[in-house]
């Protein structure tokens, strides 16, 4: 049967969105050079983050761009090859992340993420996937009094403005709950809210089994095939071309190549990062995200994985695991990190905009095509509410927020 929609990408973004479709009654083909969920969805540290409700501002504080430059942490790192060609996105991104402008971005950006959990649950219980979600929150963990004192007056905040739920816990607090820490920390923000997943890629796959148990297909293609045909759209496949009168670019950090083609520019910028497992030793109970550090602990199926924060790289260089090195040695210091899982360590790419938020809509110039990518370090967060939004866009069906903030076009 001829699909109404080409969905071309099948991580966590364009999986829920082919999902979101076929729950609407639509005919979807979910098109990807691989299976569901083996790319940036794959290596994320797991947790659906109901309290992001702000993106992750580019750095203003003065030490902390020094520490950057002269790559002195674990959490950023930068190729100076690749900065000419990034100049003019992270110009926006940091023009984007100060004053009125950030506060108004943050709001936005807080429409989607707050409403992360609640959209996920349904598919998660549709999908039969309980058994890979925990719904006790994570932890950020600081070495400094003075740190922890800024964050839990940051997070009585959030609590105040939108409604977020946390717990502050003192040194003596966190030891007791998290047993395996071999060192006394200042203590803790538990954000008692988000979900933490035991294995990103499997709920995807979870989530990908589900749209073709609703009448959704699965096919192996080329993406960057993609040419207007007809009334429509085909794409090539290994069962040759399949045509769809609409198609939905959801190609996360490849969506900028696909564009590209069709002569669209957008500010759009790849930040990679880095994981590994570890087995053999006693990790955290929850995942504990090492705030003065830059990096993230998750306990999952494979072992705890150690992610890295952001690398400025062309999306295909070469990898230089510099910082999962870093935060490795930083990671032992506090927990038994034994055996690695694997030989090296894994890198995708999280796909950015200059305004910190998502891309979703129809596409300015071309009829039956919409854009959904851009979600930055919360692409599994988002997953399901940015979905939502635009298969609620393209049904013409009344959307559960104002779309408009997150439209193409605000970039023409």
């Amino acid at each position: 049967m001829k699909p109404d929609v080409l969905v071309l990408g099948a991580g966590m973004i364009g999986t829920c969105t082919a999902l979101q479709l076929a729950l609407r009654g639509h005919s979807v083909a979910l098109v990807d050079r691989r299976e569901p969920g083996r790319e940036t969805s794959y290596g994320n540290a797991g947790l659906i983050q109901c309290e992001a409700v702000e993106p992750y501002p580019f750095p203003q504080d003065p030490a902390m761009l020094l520490r950057v430059a002269f790559k002195r942490g674990a959490d950023v790192n930068y190729h100076l090859s690749a900065m000419p060609s990034l100049s003019a996105p992270l110009g926006r991104y940091w023009a984007n992340s100060r004053g009125q402008r950030y506060r108004q971005i943050a709001r936005e950006y807080g429409q989607l993420s707050s409403r992360s959990v609640t959209e996920h649950a349904p598919l998660i219980e549709m999908a039969g996937a309980n058994d890979l979600v925990r719904r006790d929150g994570y932890r950020m963990v600081f070495r400094t009094q003075a740190r922890l004192d800024e964050a839990v007056v940051d997070a009585e905040r959030l609590q105040r403005e939108v409604g977020v739920n946390f717990r502050a816990m003192t040194g003596e607090q966190l030891a007791t709950a998290e047993p395996a820490l071999k060192q006394r920390l200042a203590g803790a923000v538990h954000w008692t809210d988000p979900w933490s997943v035991a294995d990103p890629g499997e709920l995807v796959q979870r989530y990908a089994d589900l749209l073709v148990q609703r009448g959704g297909s699965i096919v192996q293609g080329d993406a960057m095939s993609l040419r207007a045909s007809g009334a429509g759209w085909q794409v090539q496949t290994e069962h040759g071309p399949v045509e769809a009168a609409r198609a939905v670019v959801a190609l996360g950090p490849w969506s900028d190549r696909l564009i590209r083609q069709l002569g669209y520019r957008l500010p759009l910028f790849v930040k990679r990062g880095y994981h590994r497992h570890y087995l053999g030793g006693r990790g955290p109970d929850l995942a504990m995200f090492d705030s003065e550090r830059g990096y993230v602990m998750v306990p999952m199926k494979r072992g705890v994985r150690l992610t890295t924060g952001a690398e400025f790289a062309h999306l295909d260089a070469p990898s230089t695991p510099v910082q999962i090195a870093r935060a490795e040695v930083l990671a032992r210091k506090l927990i038994d990190l034994p055996d690695p899982v694997e030989a090296e360590p894994w890198r995708g790419a999280r796909p950015c905009t200059g305004d910190l938020k998502p891309v979703i809509g129809p596409a300015p110039r071309h009829p039956g095509l919409w854009f959904h990518f851009g979600h930055g370090h919360q692409g599994f967060t988002m997953g399901a509410v940015s979905a939502r939004l635009l298969a609620e866009q393209m049904a013409g069906e009344a959307c559960l927020i104002d779309p408009t903030p997150y439209l193409p076009q605000r970039f023409l």
